[in-house]
Formats: C-alpha cells, structure tokens, sequence
C-alpha cells in the first residue's frame, strides 16, 4: 500500500479529499491528516509517505514551502496540489517544485477515478525504475550509499540490521501486515527482488526487538509466504551485502524442500565433511559398481535428516567438481564441471534431487570408462535441434536435464557436444543469448528492468543484475544511461 497524508487548514476539505477518492480501491492508505503545516512536516519527516495531498495557501508553511522542504531533505515523496485558487501562477510553481498535478477545489468526484488510476501507474513505473538503484546501493561497499536507501532517524545513535528474503504465494500483500510490524520498534525498507520475491531488511536501535521477532517467524509462518529466509543480525552497515546473501540463501531452501517455510540462516558446512570423504574414498577406489549407486541415492534423506541447505549444497557441488577435475583432468575437460555459487546452481538445476541425478549420470559415464565416442548422424541431428529449440525459448526456465531427455541426448554426452560444437557450456550458451536479448530491450525500448529480466528468462531480477554485470561489466541501469 501506498502511504499518504493530507494537509490542509480547513477541515472540511480534508473530508472531501478522503471522500471524494477510492483510495484503497488502487492500493492507497491514508496514514496521517493535518491541518497545521508545521505538525505535518514534523510527520513527514518521520513517516516519509508516498503522496502527501496539500493546499497550497496556509498559515505559515505553504504547500510550495512543504515541496520545498521535502525536495531539500531529498525526501522521496511526491505531492498533489489542491488549492480553491486558480491563478495560473500557483499552478505553474506548484509544478515547477516537483508537483504530480494541480486541482481545484470543489474536486470533480468523475475526475477522481481516473486520476487515482493513473497515480497507481506512476508509483508502480517509479518503484520498477527504483527498485535495482536501491538493489545497487544495498550491495555496494559505499557506506553512504547503503544508509542514503534506509529509512533510519537522525537520531538513532546505533542500529542493528536483518534481512528478510521472501518468496510470495499468488498476489503478495503488504509485508507489514503480514510480518505484524504494527507497534513495534521497527523500520523497514522493502524492495521488489522480482515478481513475486521481496527483500525486507529491517532495523532496529535495540537488537532484543529484532531477535523476538526472528523466533516469531522462525516458529510461525505468516500466511501468504511460501518461504522467507532470514539473515543473521549485524550491528555494522557495512555488512548489508552479507545480509542480502544469508537471506537469500535460506529463502532457497526451496531447492531442497518445496514448502521450507520461515529458514533462519544457520550454515551447517561441517556436517557435509563425511560425505565428502566419503565421495573421495569411492573415486580414489575406483569403487563405482559397489558404492556410487547408495552414495547418490543416499545424499538426498541425509540432507533431509540433518535440516541441510542452500550453503551446504553449493559446499557439496564445489568439492565433487573439485574431486572430479583433480581425477579426470583430461577426460572431463569438456564437460560443465564448473565452481558455482548458489544463485548458479539455482539457474542450472531444478532441484536437488536434478543436481544428484546429474552427478549419478557423471558417474555412470565414468563407470562406463568413458569409451564412446562423439555422437554422430542421429544424435547430431538431435543436438541441433535442441540448440534452435534453446535460441526460440530461451526466455523459459531451461533445464538440460529436461532438454536432454525431450531430444532423446544423455545429458553427460549433451555438455560434451555443446563444449565441442559450440566452444562453450550450455549454461554459458544460455546465459549469452538472453543477456544479448537484454542488451537489445535496454538500447531499444522503455521497458522497466524488472520488465527485461522477465523477457529474457530471470524471475529474479536481483540475479538478472549479477549476471548481466559478469558479461558486460556493468549493471543493466548503467548500460541503459551510457
């Protein structure tokens, strides 16, 4: 919801204002009506709402005089000008201080719907264009830049942070109702991560207040949430980036378990330490046919046993690569046995239970001695096809598994083809064709980023961000202004 205020020194016109819009019909919520000026900067200041409504004749502050104000505190809050005067020159300086539109009193109750509609676009545009410069500035190492996004009072002596990374069920709401905000001692800052995934971070003067509401939602899902990751607390703003990435690596605890609910980040690497001894003992052996088939079939329950996640996949990936290449140098040499982070393995499998099939087909090939040859005739024809199939949907979620087995290639054989046809990995090949898409919308059209990510196969566009930067060196918002 969209927060606004009134202000006016008559108060029947503020009734009029709240009765002559729908507000929360287009998803506004009036938190704060005034009809001295003065009480009214001293809650703006303090709320920072999206909209403030105002007259522009007042005892002692003006609503230009507000404008004014709210432009010099670089307040992001916009306002609406309604005024029972109709010289042209209050217009035009209303709007040249930055005001949205310019309205006579009595309003026009016909005009009112249409006008509400259009403000809802205008705020949905702006948090859109938004949205990756807040992303930007979380993650930078640029103190200044980090605490200029935050909603903190000057008057907070010290603060300590947590971030919330939450995946929503259908239409999200507002996150404040569902995380019952409401009373406590708490600010937040929220950013739309993608279409249905949010950032919350959170902060607080006493760490007490973020630790009791962690054991809430630890305890109790809040409804509407599919999953919700949350951080450790941190004292220090430089540490906001750290944040981001526990939350978010907790909230994918989806790639485990498919209703994981509220995950506090809690690494438990060391307790992967057996399976990969484990996994080193059966490669150094060369003990394939006796161990290798219960070893990957059993990685998925000791995962569930020991309430594994995102972290301790990524720790079991990286050292099976690293176990795999130290063996088999040459032979592997072609094959998508790469290091990946999390937000990586997330894009190249679907699930857990992909990863391990894809390590057992590994280790078939191996088993096999890794004898046959480059496939030809059929096989080939079958590998070109999938290729055109990849160019005409690669804004779909693809998954090599899924393709290799829809045109009939064994997936270790299909990773082979495309390192010796293409000179690159699938998910190389992959991520080229939709960052060269995005690159196209960024240079030819006015769509948001959010709008591109989803066009070229990111849900996230907090990852879209991450991957366009790795290929062209810098983010998709600094690309579009250069």
């Amino acid at each position: 919801m969209h927060k606004v205020m009134i202000v006016d020194d008559e108060s029947w016109a503020i009734k009029g204002i709240r009765n002559a819009f729908d507000w929360e019909k287009h998803g506004f919520e009036i938190i704060g009506q005034f009809t001295s000026a003065y009480t009214a900067w001293d809650a703006i200041q303090a709320n920072k709402p999206d909209l403030v409504v105002t007259d522009i004749r007042m005892p002692d502050i003006s609503g230009l005089d507000l404008m004014k104000r709210a432009k010099a505190h670089e307040l992001d809050t916009e306002f609406v000008v309604v005024s029972g005067y109709a010289e042209f020159e209050y217009a035009q300086e209303a709007l040249r201080c930055g005001a949205l539109n310019y309205f006579l009193k009595p309003l026009d109750v016909d005009m009112a719907d249409p006008f509400l509609a259009g403000l809802a676009m205008h705020f949905a545009q702006r948090s859109a264009a938004r949205n990756p410069l807040i992303l930007e500035s979380l993650t930078s190492s640029d103190l200044a830049e980090i605490k200029r996004c935050l909603p903190l009072p000057d008057s907070a002596e010290a603060c300590y942070f947590q971030v919330l990374a939450i995946d929503f069920e259908g239409a999200d709401r507002e996150f404040g109702q569902l995380l019952a905000l409401e009373g406590k001692p708490v600010y937040a800052l929220e950013v739309e991560a993608g279409t249905q995934k949010r950032l919350i971070v959170l902060m607080a003067e006493d760490k007490a207040c973020l630790e009791g509401l962690r054991d809430e939602l630890t305890v109790s899902r809040p409804p509407g949430i599919h999953a919700m990751g949350i951080s450790s607390i941190s004292g220090q703003l430089a540490q906001m980036s750290k944040l981001i990435k526990e939350a978010d690596l907790s909230a994918s605890q989806v790639f485990l378990n498919e209703d994981p609910g509220a995950v506090h980040y809690e690494p438990k690497v060391h307790l992967v330490k057996p399976c990969i001894d484990e996994l080193h003992r059966i490669v150094q052996g060369n003990q394939y046919d006796d161990y290798m088939e219960a070893y990957i079939n059993g990685l998925p329950a000791y995962f569930e046993v020991h309430r594994l996640g995102m972290s301790e996949v990524v720790y079991l990936w990286n050292q099976a690569v690293g176990i795999l290449i130290n063996a088999y140098a040459e032979e592997w040499k072609d094959m998508e046995l790469e290091f990946l982070n999390y937000a990586e393995i997330k894009e190249r499998f679907e699930h857990f239970a992909s990863l391990c099939g894809f390590l057992h087909d590994v280790f078939a090939s191996i088993k096999q001695g890794n004898s046959r040859s480059l496939p030809e005739g059929d096989i080939l024809s079958c590998f070109n096809r999938m290729v055109a199939y990849i160019e005409g949907h690669y804004e779909q979620r693809l998954y090599l598994k899924e393709l290799s087995a829809q045109f009939y290639i064994n997936q270790v054989y299909c990773c082979q083809l495309f390192k010796k046809k293409l000179g690159k990995t699938f998910s190389e090949y992959v991520s080229e064709l939709r960052i060269k898409k995005a690159r196209e919308l960024l240079r030819q059209t006015n769509l948001s980023i959010e709008e591109i990510a989803v066009k070229t196969g990111y849900a996230e566009y907090y990852y879209f961000n991450k991957v366009f930067k790795k290929h062209c060196g810098i983010t998709p918002t600094k690309f579009r202004k250069s």
